[in-house]
C-alpha cells in the first residue's frame, strides 16, 4: 500500500482542529509536535524584544489514495486558504514500521541497519 505523510503547521491551540478534521475525513490518527515560527510573517516585537509564535506541528500518515480528500479536509478547517494562518504540504513514504494498521504490505523489504 502506497503510504503518504501530510504535515500541517499551525498556529498554537490548532493542531486538534487539524487532527479532528483529519480523523473525520478517514486518517487513523496523527501526532501533535509543539514548535515554533521564524517566518517572515512572525516577527514582531514585544517591549523590543523579539517574539517567537508557537506553532503545531501535526504528522498523519495516510493512504496515498486517502491522502487529497484528508488534506482538502484540513485545509478547510484549519482556513489555510488565508495567509498567516499555516501551511499543510504532503510527502510520500517509502516504508512504515510500527503502525499495525497498516499492515506488513507497507514494508516491502528489510531494514537496512
Amino acid at each position: 500500500m502506497k503510504t503518504s505523510l501530510i504535515v500541517t503547521i499551525v498556529r498554537k491551540g490548532w493542531g486538534t482542529t487539524v487532527l479532528e478534521a483529519s480523523v473525520k475525513a478517514g486518517a487513523r490518527g496523527g501526532t501533535v509536535i509543539g514548535g515554533r515560527g521564524s517566518g517572515i510573517h512572525e516577527q514582531g516585537k514585544l517591549f523590543g524584544l523579539p517574539i517567537e509564535p508557537e506553532k503545531e506541528v501535526v504528522l498523519t500518515l495516510v493512504p496515498e489514495p486517502s491522502s487529497g480528500r484528508i488534506l482538502e479536509a484540513v485545509v478547510a478547517a484549519a482556513h489555510l486558504s488565508k495567509e498567516g494562518n499555516g501551511i499543510a504540504f504532503v510527502v510520500p513514504v517509502d516504508r512504515v514500521v510500527g503502525a499495525a494498521h497498516f499492515g506488513a504490505t507497507s514494508l516491502p523489504g528489510p531494514i537496512a541497519p
